[in-house]
């Protein structure tokens, strides 16, 4: 036989199957195998550094755009309360009250024109850690919200189907509200 050539049936040694539960691979064959398990895992990871990487940018740029039109929004209703402060002027102090309230909204707005979302978060959680009761008392309270909103939303929609609206009595007799009469009651 020449050079390059194999008996039909038998496969060169690049072309040999994974080893039989019987054969014992050799030392350069683990090697070369855990170089190729270590290269794919090392590109997996650079995927994921790059996958996470443009995740964070596009979310800092949504958040960036988000803080400015919340500056904006802040800064419109100090404007707004300037504007209404106008009906106050025989009020005493309300227009010192009121004006004071803008100033202090324009310095918060800003305040987040001048801050990147790092930093608002980072003040943000400073703030929170120093008074973990406040923040368990909102979450109590947000739930008890959450909760009151749920169970009444689901009883609107048990109790009402979709093609009726209106009040109760427009809504056919299963609807409508019992009438007391004196011999009732």
């Amino acid at each position: 036989m020449g050079v390059g050539q194999h008996e039909v049936g038998q496969a060169s040694p690049d072309q040999r199957s994974p080893l039989s539960p019987g054969e014992v691979a050799s030392a350069s064959d683990r090697k070369g195998l855990r170089e190729e398990v270590g290269q794919a895992a090392e590109a997996a990871v650079e995927q994921g550094r790059q996958f996470v990487d443009s995740a964070r940018a596009q979310a800092t740029g949504f958040l960036d755009k988000r803080k400015d039109d919340a500056a904006q929004s802040v800064s419109d209703f100090a404007n707004t309360l300037r504007d209404a402060c106008g009906a106050f002027d025989d009020r005493g102090n309300v227009p010192a009250l009121v004006q004071s309230a803008a100033q202090g909204l324009d310095r918060f707005a800003d305040d987040i024109r001048g801050r990147s979302i790092a930093e608002i978060y980072g003040a943000l959680e400073d703030r929170l850690r120093r008074r973990p009761g406040v923040v368990a008392a909102a979450a109590v309270a947000a739930g008890f919200l959450a909760a009151r909103f749920i169970k009444a939303s689901a009883a609107d929609v048990h109790d009402a189907p979709a093609d009726h609206r209106g009040l109760p009595e427009e809504r056919g007799p299963r609807y409508a509200r019992p009438h007391v009469t004196a011999d009732r009651a």
